[in-house]
């Protein structure tokens, strides 16, 4: 059974890597090397050397890598590294097959192309580290500064990006460059939204001196767990109970109202939070 779940969400694993390796290089070929824009990562290096030798950017992607991948699986797990090789290789694969959309402009509006090349790229991005895969190159990178030091992976990818662009912006047209640089802030966003979903968390700390009936109503209405914090007033020294809640966007007017109803004199506090880790809630990518 288990050789069964295994073979099961390698498959899936597999099929979602090659569906999100095409619309990336959909969204390369047609909409950003039209305008002489970039994309991110490694793929913005063989663009740029597409750029200046005129051959195709899926032989610069497959060259690139092979040093990133030689560092990077003495750092990563096996499995992620497997998968790592299937989105390097399919992607230079798909770059290639489709380099003719390229000889097109799709969209004359050099804007609309930065936007509709952001959407592809970044919603690519996304579905393949969902399956915890990536297409190496810079990938691999910000999982291991990830792992390490907590820092997130779109934040690093852009900063690496932005690093890509002023280089390009040296030999090229400082115009493109903004281009690119707002083509990279919606891949940026969109990978990001991909990554952590559409609902972000609320993390909810409520001061109340009815807590018994309140956290009993909260967990009836919600169906999340509440934790109760021991608390000190600074002033009054009076100790209390503060609840502390995680519940989806969704369900936070729900907490609203039933604050009002039980305690319309609580203090309460929302927060955003992102990477939830626990029962009741989806593991996270990384």
């Amino acid at each position: 059974m288990a050789k069964k779940i295994l073979k099961s969400e390698w498959l899936k694993s597999s099929v979602v890597i090659l569906l999100g390796t095409l619309i990336m290089s959909i969204g390369i070929n047609a909409f950003i090397i039209p305008h002489n824009l970039l994309a991110g990562g490694i793929s913005g290096l063989a663009i740029i050397l597409k750029y200046i030798t005129g051959l195709n950017t899926g032989i610069f992607v497959l060259l690139l890598n092979i040093p990133i991948f030689i560092f990077g699986i003495k750092e990563i797990d096996r499995r992620f590294a497997f998968v790592s090789i299937v989105g390097m290789t399919s992607l230079s694969f798909f770059l290639y097959i489709t380099e003719f959309l390229s000889e097109t402009m799709w969209i004359e509006d050099i804007l609309a192309s930065t936007i509709y090349g952001g959407i592809f790229i970044g919603f690519s991005s996304g579905v393949i580290f969902k399956v915890r895969a990536s297409t190496g190159g810079t990938d691999i990178v910000s999982v291991i500064m990830k792992k390490k030091f907590e820092i997130g992976i779109s934040t690093i990818l852009f900063v690496t990006n932005v690093i890509i662009v002023l280089i390009n912006a040296t030999i090229s047209d400082y115009t493109l460059a903004i281009y690119t640089l707002i083509s990279m802030f919606i891949a940026s966003a969109v990978m990001n939204k991909i990554i952590i979903g559409l609902d972000t968390k609320k993390l909810v700390l409520i001061v109340t001196n009815n807590y018994e009936d309140l956290s009993t109503a909260l967990m009836k209405r919600v169906n999340r767990g509440i934790t109760f914090l021991e608390g000190e007033g600074a002033y009054s020294r009076r100790k209390h109970k503060v609840i502390y809640c995680v519940v989806s966007t969704r369900q936070l007017a729900v907490v609203k109202n039933v604050v009002t109803d039980i305690d319309e004199n609580a203090f309460m506090t929302v927060m955003d939070t992102a990477e939830i880790h626990g029962s009741g809630f989806k593991k996270p990518v990384f």
